[in-house]
């Protein structure tokens, strides 16, 4: 259960509070409130399932961002099976922003990559809030290529605000690296499923994003810009960055709509964050049947369909 309340969850957190009050009060004073508390605990369903059930596509960027959501990291672990992490690039060094090995998902080898967050200040600047530099693009490329080469499935669990634009990653060939995968995803030999978990930025949620089932979870984000950027460089007014989400149509529900993902995975009432191991047994399903179903079809009928799926997606007018 998360501790870290939203704006928008204060209603619900206030009723559930007076709810304890009264349990402890009855306890304590041996008074039976049994049909008072019975009476909050119903409302405080139906003003849970009115908050959840309704949330803005701002509120949604809320719970994407939220610091308790749980990451690539928490994932691995509750999913696969004999993780064993790979390191390196083969070029310049180790990439802790980007976590990347061999696993089982009920008991088949797969490849597992990710974006990889810090639950805590101290990792979140070893791990560069998540933010890939150029070998960690490049330490993905590797992995997904070891997979193809020993006939092993791809996952990828895509969240990140974007690709790292320091002087040094930009030294280093980043839109290079990017480019690099956008290419070689798009022919592995293998299944390829991503996984949009949280915040899907720009080419740093692109370079491991391109496969034959992209999945997203209900409450993530997939969007070209952060809403920020988006509102600041349009508009040249930051205020208006909630405009910003509904008009970039960066929630889970529009993207299906659009064509750009292929499954939205429900999440718990609240979020993720809410019950973790929930969220993975439901996701670790929904990859189990994905994996299943792309297994059967042959390479060149799996390439056909992934150039096909992603010269599809958009709408050109001209003239």
């Amino acid at each position: 259960m998360s501790s870290l309340l939203m704006d928008f969850e204060k209603p619900l957190a206030e009723l559930e509070a007076k709810i304890n009050e009264l349990k402890s009060f009855s306890s304590e004073k041996g008074i039976d409130l049994s049909e008072e508390i019975k009476t909050l605990q119903a409302r405080a369903e139906i003003l849970k399932k009115e908050i959840y059930g309704n949330l803005s596509p701002w509120q949604r960027v809320i719970i994407a961002r939220h610091p308790e959501r749980p990451g690539t990291l928490d994932y691995i672990k509750l999913i696969f099976e004999d993780f064993m992490e790979l390191h390196g690039d083969r070029y310049f060094g180790e990439d802790r922003s980007v976590i990347g090995g061999i696993a089982r998902l009920h008991g088949q080898p797969v490849t597992v990559i990710g974006h990889a967050k810090g639950k805590d200040t101290k990792e979140n600047l070893a791990r560069n809030f998540g933010m890939a530099h150029p070998e960690g693009n490049r330490k993905a490329l590797r992995l997904m290529e070891q997979a193809e080469k020993f006939g092993r499935p791809v996952i990828t669990f895509v969240d990140t605000k974007g690709a790292y634009c320091g002087i040094g990653a930009e030294e280093r060939g980043q839109a290079w690296a990017i480019s690099a995968n956008l290419i070689r995803m798009s022919t592995l030999r293998v299944p390829v499923i991503p996984v949009i978990i949280g915040e899907g930025g720009s080419g740093g949620a692109l370079a491991i994003a391109v496969g034959d089932h992209i999945m997203m979870l209900e409450n993530a984000i997939y969007s070209v810009i952060s809403p920020e950027s988006f509102a600041s460089i349009l508009w040249k007014d930051p205020s208006r960055t909630q405009e910003a989400v509904e008009a970039m149509k960066m929630t889970a529900s529009n993207l299906k709509e659009l064509g750009v993902i292929d499954e939205i995975v429900p999440e718990p009432l609240g979020g993720a964050h809410k019950n973790p191991e929930e969220t993975a047994k439901t996701l670790g399903k929904c990859l189990q049947k994905a994996l299943n179903a792309l297994k059967k079809q042959p390479a060149e009928a799996l390439l056909d369909k992934r150039y096909k799926k992603f010269r599809s997606i958009g709408q050109f007018v001209s003239g």
